[in-house]
């Protein structure tokens, strides 16, 4: 696989041979260096994180984790994929850290270090537009995004509900699984120097056991069929094994993807004879830039939606739909009326697809699309009966 010269800097800073050292300095002259510097200004909290900033506690994590058993014995791929996660994995301390009752607190940072490693992997170093390259950049980021997880798993009602829809991901992004995710743990909490070490690594202990008794630690857990599935994450059912009887009548298509992907030619080439519902084309016909209050656009698809939902006539739904809670209010209207739902995320390369946008009769601007990709959350299993992810 053919990667950007920027992105091959970083892979030879990584340790992938036993006793191999990592080249901080190295590492540090590559494109990755203006954030660790930023990493380096943004202090923690001391009585969880003695060891000093975010930058200097990710060192500690990397150097932690080179040193596990669970780390020499993974394959070359594997380590990539574990060593850039926890070189990442604390990014969006960045942008979340502030202080709280005189206490420095960073609420969301998981969430919003996935969202910044995608962005990063994405666009600076071209991680995007392939299968293989899809799959690298999902992996590490499903890691980030979970990465506080195993811990408090322990803390949770229903543990299993959770570690199911956690492990989902790895459906569609090969390279995540829960034995990574709690490798990645494991090295966040040695590389921390704090009172509760002890007490976190015997949380994701706990983590460890509930997965390989649910069969779901190396890979995701196999349910009867997708619907059934589908109906144990809405908790329709609290029997994993049960088959659920598919009562739905037919299927919406949702589209999934930033512009300039080519939705519009994926549906004229894969559902040319359904019946189309697209925010664009209710835009151009009310005359409502994307700027504009979208209040008229969203009544008049709505008014779309339910005429063939009452009808049960199967239908794709067009538009960006970036965010998981952007698609999971559109998906619920759908099952209200008794529709299984197919999520289909395209992706092409980035500057395929700003070429694209720029050939388009209505163009998306740039700063328009590098916003939106730094808020794309890509659709995972667990959001409806079925999720395709497809390159364009």
């Amino acid at each position: 696989m053919s990667y950007s010269e920027s992105f091959n800097e970083v892979l030879n800073c990584i340790p992938v041979a036993d006793e191999t050292e990592i080249q901080w300095g190295k590492l540090e002259k590559t494109q990755l260096g203006s954030l660790f510097k930023d990493m380096s200004k943004i202090q923690q909290n001391p009585e969880h994180h003695a060891e000093g900033d975010v930058y200097c506690h990710t060192k500690c994590v990397c150097e932690e984790l080179i040193k596990l058993p669970d780390y020499r014995e993974s394959s070359e791929k594997d380590k990539v994929v574990l060593f850039l996660s926890a070189l990442l994995h604390d990014i969006g301390k960045i942008k979340c850290t502030k202080i709280e009752d005189r206490k420095i607190v960073a609420p969301g940072h998981a969430s919003k270090s996935a969202l910044m490693a995608r962005e990063l992997l994405w666009k600076d170093f071209g991680l995007c537009g392939s299968e293989e390259k899809q799959q690298l950049r999902e992996s590490i980021c499903f890691l980030i995004k979970y990465h506080s997880f195993p811990p408090h798993i322990i803390k949770e009602k229903n543990p299993e509900y959770k570690i199911f829809r956690v492990a989902s991901a790895g459906r569609l992004a090969k390279g995540f699984n829960l034995k990574k995710l709690c490798i990645l743990c494991d090295a966040d909490v040695l590389g921390r120097e704090c009172y509760d070490k002890e007490d976190y690594l015997e949380r994701n202990e706990y983590c460890k056991m509930i997965a390989e008794e649910l069969g779901c630690f190396e890979n995701p857990y196999s349910f009867r069929n997708e619907f059934s599935q589908r109906a144990y994450f809405l908790k329709k059912t609290t029997w994993r094994d049960q088959e659920m009887f598919n009562d739905t009548w037919g299927r919406v298509i949702m589209l999934s993807g930033l512009p300039g992907t080519g939705k519009d030619t994926w549906i004229s080439e894969n559902y040319p004879d359904l019946p189309m519902v697209s925010l664009d084309e209710i835009r151009k016909q009310l005359k409502v830039l994307p700027a504009d209050n979208q209040g008229k656009v969203i009544s008049v698809a709505q008014g779309m939606v339910k005429g063939y939902l009452r009808n049960k006539q199967s239908f794709v739904w067009n538009a960006t739909d970036i965010t998981e809670a952007t698609r999971g209010k559109w998906i619920s209207i759908f099952e209200q009326y008794g529709a299984g739902v197919e999520i289909v995320f395209l992706e092409t390369e980035w500057e395929e697809q700003l070429r694209r946008n720029a050939n388009r009769k209505d163009v998306v601007p740039s700063g328009k699309i590098e916003d939106m990709l730094s808020k794309l959350e890509i659709p995972q299993p667990f959001e409806s009966e079925k999720v395709r992810w497809e390159i364009t």
